[in-house]
């Protein structure tokens, strides 16, 4: 990118073909976010920013300040949401299915045609050395999905350090500065850790810069999780889709069948874990399984059945079917 016009050559690599305004900018106000909302002002988008606060920072209110600043020099409208992040486990996981519904409402409350996010090459080489740490098969190798439903993330072939350069322009511009996250330096969250230390030690033994060698990769295992994704549904609607017939399935190559059956559990996605117990039951050395998310798999009369979980008797599932 060239320092004399830091937006044209961000827009030159951001994906926006197809999108129609207005569209939403979930905006932290960081420099991501900044940049990103700039970019679709620019393109004629009609932007609406949305700032979520997530109540755990006292700077939320300030932070909120910024992205209205923002809003205002680039001449578009912006939506401040507060919202509650439920409790449990996993809080980072929490706090983003709640900014995600939060973002769909205020979507649907301005007719958005979409949801923008700032995700940018080094967030999806970072996405998949995690699920590479997690264990993944073909889709958490591929990453983050460039469109998913209504979420559309733009700049997934742009690089960190070129945003935050549009963002510190944009932002001066605007007589702020970019919001900084105080938790990006903490190592103790996986993703900090993979960004600050996984990744520059790997990229120092490689001799080389491995966000563009993992980012085109997983472009690859995205192009390739789509084939199966559409190979396992014709799989699937074969078998039938809501109780699947054991005997198709197990007419397929198990790899297609693996797939078959993680679309037919659907979100929240199964682990491979999860997997290998439902293709027990599948293959009958189990009569039941109980799986993440309170769901229990049984087979009967030929086909699989899918609900709620309940009491299941541990001897009775490593029985043969029935």
């Amino acid at each position: 990118m060239t320092g004399s016009d830091p937006l044209g050559g961000v827009a030159a690599r951001a994906d926006l073909d197809g999108l129609v305004a207005p569209v939403v900018v979930a905006c932290s106000g960081g420099p991501d976010s900044t940049a990103l909302l700039a970019l679709a002002a620019h393109a004629g988008l009609a932007p609406v920013a949305v700032h979520v606060d997530h109540g755990l920072r006292p700077s939320g209110a300030a932070e909120a300040a910024v992205v209205e600043a923002l809003a205002r020099h680039l001449g578009v409208p912006c939506r401040a949401v507060r919202v509650e992040v439920r409790p449990g486990p996993n809080l980072e996981a929490r706090a983003r299915d709640v900014r995600y519904e939060a973002l769909a409402r205020e979507a649907a409350g301005v007719g958005a045609t979409a949801i923008l996010t700032g995700h940018s090459a080094d967030d999806l080489a970072e996405t998949v050395v995690l699920n590479l740490l997690r264990g993944s098969g073909t889709s958490g190798l591929a990453g983050i999905p460039a469109r998913r439903g209504t979420i559309v993330r733009p700049l997934l072939d742009v690089r960190r350090a070129d945003l935050h350069a549009l963002a510190v322009e944009v932002a001066a511009a605007a007589g702020v500065e970019p919001v900084v996250d105080p938790t990006n330096e903490d190592e103790r969250f996986r993703r900090n850790w993979v960004r600050r230390t996984v990744l520059p030690l790997l990229g120092s033994g490689a001799e080389r810069d491995l966000v563009p060698v993992i980012a085109r990769q997983a472009r690859v295992m995205a192009e390739e999780a789509d084939l199966l994704d559409a190979l396992a549904d014709e799989l699937l609607a074969a078998a039938g889709p809501a109780e699947p017939a054991v005997a198709a399935l197990r007419g397929a190559p198990r790899a297609l069948v693996r797939r078959a059956l993680r679309r037919w559990l659907g979100p929240p996605w199964p682990s491979l874990a999860d997997l290998d117990r439902v293709e027990a039951v599948l293959d009958g050395t189990r009569r039941a399984t109980e799986i993440a998310g309170g769901v229990r798999v049984s087979r009967s009369d030929g086909r699989l059945r899918r609900g709620l979980a309940c009491a299941i008797d541990a001897d009775a599932n490593d029985e043969g079917d029935a």
